[in-house]
């Protein structure tokens, strides 16, 4: 009765997270303004802008975007994930990976997403080269850059060799139980 009660318990606590999620959509509120500022700006000196800046504030636009899109990601995905199934029925313009990506596809957008941002970032800062640019910190962008991509490919290489256990397994009344080899 007691392990029934704490298992109800953690299994209800999953309610908790909700709140985080509905901090992140206020989080995209707030990205939605500063994607509006930078709009305003970038349209604002378009006219006198040079080819570089207008290609910065391209990236910029682009830049943000990539973040809500991954604020996104995150919101449906933990929600879908951790706290309660979506319904999709009746929405037939909902996106169709909404309800379907599981972890391990979470955690790749994931990962390409960061890899994107960072890969913009780094552009930006090679675009603003200069005779006062700080080597350290370019190299730092380039090191962190460089453990992104090795991260994503690394967490690709696993999830593909792991997959092949998982699709050796089978449901038995609930539980998954794995083939022996």
């Amino acid at each position: 009765m007691l392990e029934r009660l704490i298992e109800g318990t953690l299994f209800r606590s999953r309610w908790l997270m909700a709140p985080f999620y509905l901090g992140l959509v206020v989080s995209m509120f707030v990205l939605l303004v500063k994607f509006g500022r930078e709009l305003i700006h970038f349209v604002s000196i378009s006219l006198t802008a040079t080819e570089s800046d207008v290609i910065l504030g391209i990236l910029s636009l682009v830049d943000l975007t990539l973040t809500g899109n991954l604020v996104l990601i995150v919101i449906f995905s933990g929600y879908e994930n951790f706290v309660s199934k979506i319904d999709p029925e009746g929405h037939p313009d909902w996106p169709e990976w909404m309800t379907k990506v599981d972890f391990t596809g979470l955690k790749q957008k994931l990962l390409a997403s960061i890899v994107a941002i960072s890969a913009i970032s780094l552009l930006k800062a090679f675009m603003n080269l200069g005779p006062d640019t700080n080597q350290t910190n370019m190299t730092w962008l380039v090191i962190i850059h460089v453990v992104f991509v090795g991260s994503s490919l690394i967490l690709a290489l696993s999830d593909k060799l792991g997959d092949g256990k998982v699709h050796d397994n089978k449901v038995q009344g609930g539980k998954v139980e794995a083939k022996s080899h």
